[in-house]
């Protein structure tokens, strides 16, 4: 069953939208000026942003004719939090392991 942070993770695995992720860190861009930095059409830009937006890891508001993406912070939270949860649970096993093994050296 995939989770909220593994689909996030796998939202960003495309390195497509892993560079329109990292072009709005800059701050928000509509998808014409994204476009303009990348080597893909705008429709597949269009097409990444809808896939980051369901992940929760961007969010849009309409500015005058055009739409402005950013990055949703609370996404990226979530992101962070799951993959430090990952990482406490593999150094606990690590240390469990490491102290199993110093007993049975014992």
């Amino acid at each position: 069953m995939a989770t909220y942070g593994s689909d996030r993770l796998a939202a960003l695995a495309d390195p497509s939208r892993r560079a329109i992720f990292e072009a709005l860190r800059a701050g928000p861009r509509a998808v014409g000026e994204l476009a303009a930095d990348l080597p893909i059409s705008r429709p597949a830009v269009s097409q990444h942003l809808k896939v980051l937006k369901a992940a929760g890891l961007v969010t849009d508001r309409a500015a005058g004719t055009k739409r402005l993406y950013r990055l949703e912070p609370a996404g990226i939270a979530a992101l962070r939090a799951y993959l430090d949860g990952m990482w406490s649970d593999a150094l606990k096993s690590f240390a469990d392991l490491a102290e199993r093994t110093e007993e049975e050296q014992s």
